[in-house]
């Protein structure tokens, strides 16, 4: 199955999570023709300051029958409990669909050549534009 890594800088998250939370499993639910089997964020603590504490970044890794993608869901500065409050809002306030539906369409941009333009060009190779 196809992984999708949407994050810049894709060697920050290469290793495993300082701590993940599972916000849904074992799922049947159906979103754009894509069957999501799992929803889940990954903090991956990429620097500590005495001051400010630690610098997260969190991810969202979907899971779907037709790929994966793990994409920045946020960034920074944000205090020792930033992956619990962030699981927590997006419990709460209904965030989860659409980080759902963001993930999706995310991932088949990434792998669907059809949302790519072919501008005329007088050079050997042409070049694509995303649509």
């Amino acid at each position: 199955m196809q992984k999708v890594i949407e994050v810049a800088n894709p060697e920050r998250i290469d290793r495993a999570p300082d701590k993940t939370i599972v916000l849904m499993s074992g799922g049947k639910f159906l979103e754009q023709g894509h069957v999501v089997k799992s929803v889940t964020l990954n903090l991956y603590i990429q620097k500590k300051d005495d001051t400010l504490g630690p610098y997260s970044l969190i991810t969202a890794l979907v899971e779907t029958d037709k790929g994966i993608i793990e994409m920045t869901y946020d960034e920074g500065w944000r205090g020792a409990n930033a992956i619990e409050e962030a699981a927590a809002f997006l419990t709460s306030h209904l965030g989860i669909s659409g980080l759902i539906l963001r993930s999706i369409i995310q991932l088949d941009q990434s792998t669907n050549k059809n949302n790519l333009l072919v501008l005329e060009s007088d050079y050997q190779d042409p070049e694509y534009y995303e649509v």
